[in-house]
């Protein structure tokens, strides 16, 4: 079996959405007073490779303790996006992927903009669902839709109605994640277990994608 870590790592000085704050470290007990290390961990709940729960936009819908723990686990496709001239993935980007949708419960998009991550260029330009695709996508029985940007709507955006589409369906969201160029081009099995944290909007996740070994894509 092959495992494919999709996660960005957790640390002082990473990038995180604009206008929040980067996680703060700070040393609790040591091995000189205490005989052990433990950290002190301040972070927002969307830092890093992480979820977004309906209720983060929805008023009244489902926080991440509030679904069961099958809903973080399932068959998973990855949707190329990366040769698409700009930034919003229309249907027909997508619609040839219908079939594989019928079968699946994550689809991720690999939009290889994870490249671009502790750079400027991370935070903005990055493709992102038009209205219609997000209508297209949410007819289909999914689980949840992840992206490898810092977002599913535009940097600019107020409404966020990408999120809002989406989420109402009680889907949930994985945004930064990253390596979805080494995945096979057909189904496999991701993994993105939040912390269990009393009415999370958001958590931030070890996705995983696992699939057999020495299969080619």
């Amino acid at each position: 079996m092959t495992v494919v870590d999709l996660s960005h790592t957790i640390e002082p000085n990473m990038p995180v959405y604009p206008g929040t704050q980067p996680p703060l470290f700070t040393e609790a007990c040591s091995f000189e007073q205490h005989g052990f290390i433990e950290k002190k961990i301040t972070m927002y709940s969307h830092t890093g490779t992480h979820i977004d729960a309906p209720a983060h936009m929805i008023a009244g819908a489902k926080t991440l303790d509030q679904l069961p723990a099958d809903h973080f686990i399932g068959k998973a496709a990855l949707l190329d996006v990366t040769s698409i001239n700009r930034q919003t993935i229309e249907v027909r980007d997508i619609e040839p992927y219908r079939d594989l949708l019928e079968d699946i419960e994550f689809v991720l998009l690999r939009t290889d903009w994870s490249e671009r991550w502790r750079t400027e260029g991370y935070y903005t330009g990055y493709p992102v669902l038009s209205r219609d695709t997000a209508l297209w996508l949410g007819a289909f029985r999914l689980k949840g839709v992840g992206i490898d940007a810092i977002s599913v709507d535009e940097p600019d955006s107020r409404d966020s109605p990408i999120h809002k589409i989406l989420l109402r369906r009680d889907m949930i969201l994985i945004e930064n994640l990253t390596n979805l160029r080494t995945l096979p081009d057909d189904k496999f099995t991701l993994c993105c277990f939040p912390l269990k944290i009393d009415q999370a909007d958001g958590s931030p996740v070890r996705a995983i994608a696992l699939f057999p070994s020495g299969r080619s894509y």
